[in-house]
């Protein structure tokens, strides 16, 4: 609030006989060139007449945003998530996540923009493929030849390509549990727990959400999904809006529990929101994804000094956990329960950092030892 009034307050030097209805963008923007030529902007300034304007409009204060002009490009990306919705079935976050690669696909290989879709070429799928298959992992790399695939199906079907050039994108091998999961010690998961600061609201508030990745292994969409109203405090339980849509109830054990009371007393708030973890600074919501969450681990593992691992962010406690688990006595099956894994096989990576039972299958070495 404080950042919203200071950017708000020398407005009446400015306004230039204008009334609210003439606010827009384009005057909030001639109002920071003015800071900029006679004060100074600050963090925050632009962002807080952001929110000043889509607060008016939701009052109908002021006119709807101006749309921005149709280009054809953009017409592609918004025909071609069209398609991805309606006839692959794809969520609204799983289409954000496939356009980037279609993205720099196109500067590459279009570089004349929409006008120049219908001379791509096999050779030219197959050159961008090779210099771009490495850049990161595995996952990645078939990620970007799905949304290609995807993409150049959908060139085809709306008829700005001749040829069907989707069969020209290969298939990334994968190998089923290829990998090693990263994981902490439970030395390292306490190290960063005694990081926060718990004199503080936020201190706390983290403290609560690293609590419920390290101790239940929640994913950080999970986390980030939580309502006052998903917690039974009689029956000691926590309802959990899992992947797929999928619910599940979990037992929340008392010191999560007890770090959960600890933020909420303490968090002075007059938000109707009904989200368990709110944004500190305002407006006072819950945090719009999982993404939130993972910033928070990350924050909490570098203040902690962990560094150098290949997951750094919430994902890694839930390892961390279910790795503990295994080597504490508990079963596959029974991991995989709390974890609530559907498939037998994303359980069984862990198997491979039980070292201590992985002793007994080796074959005895000459000379006797193992």
């Amino acid at each position: 609030m404080r950042v919203y009034c200071r950017s708000l307050r020398p407005t009446r030097r400015c306004r230039s006989g204008l009334k609210l209805t003439d606010l827009d963008e384009r005057v909030t923007e001639r109002y920071l060139k003015y800071r900029a030529r006679k004060l100074c902007i600050q963090a925050g300034d632009r962002a807080a007449l952001k929110r000043l304007l889509s607060v008016l409009r939701e009052a109908g204060m002021i006119a709807p945003a101006p749309l921005p002009p149709t280009t054809p490009e953009h017409q592609i990306f918004e025909g071609f998530s069209d398609y991805l919705r309606q006839e692959r079935g794809l969520a609204p976050r799983s289409i954000i996540c496939h356009l980037p690669s279609i993205r720099r696909f196109l500067r590459e290989v279009c570089p004349a923009g929409a006008r120049d879709l219908g001379n791509i070429s096999r050779e030219g799928v197959t050159r961008y493929i090779e210099r771009h298959a490495r850049d990161g992992s595995a996952e990645s790399g078939k990620r970007m030849c799905w949304s290609l695939r995807a993409f150049l199906r959908y060139l085809h079907h709306k008829g700005v390509t001749r040829l069907a050039l989707a069969d020209c994108v290969p298939s990334v091998r994968q190998w089923k549990l290829a990998s090693l999961p990263t994981y902490l010690s439970a030395a390292q998961v306490q190290k960063v727990l005694d990081g926060c600061d718990r004199a503080t609201t936020m201190g706390r508030r983290d403290y609560a959400i690293l609590m419920l990745l390290a101790k239940l292994g929640l994913r950080a969409g999970e986390v980030a999904t939580l309502t006052l109203d998903d917690i039974d405090w009689r029956s000691g339980e926590m309802l959990i809006r899992a992947k797929g849509r999928q619910r599940a109830r979990m037992p929340m054990p008392p010191d999560v529990g007890a770090a959960i009371v600890a933020y909420l007393r303490d968090r002075r708030s007059t938000s109707s929101c009904r989200r368990l973890f709110l944004r500190t600074p305002a407006p006072h919501v819950g945090f719009a994804s999982g993404c939130a969450i993972t910033v928070i681990a990350k924050t909490a593992l570098e203040r902690a000094g962990v560094r150098g691992y290949a997951h750094h962010g919430a994902h890694i406690f839930r390892h961390s956990l279910a790795t503990e688990l295994l080597r504490s006595g508990a079963t596959l099956s029974e991991i995989g329960q709390l974890l609530r894994h559907e498939s037998h096989d994303t359980t069984r990576i862990y198997a491979k950092v039980d070292i201590q039972r992985l002793r007994t299958l080796s074959l005895p070495w000459p000379g006797g030892a193992q």
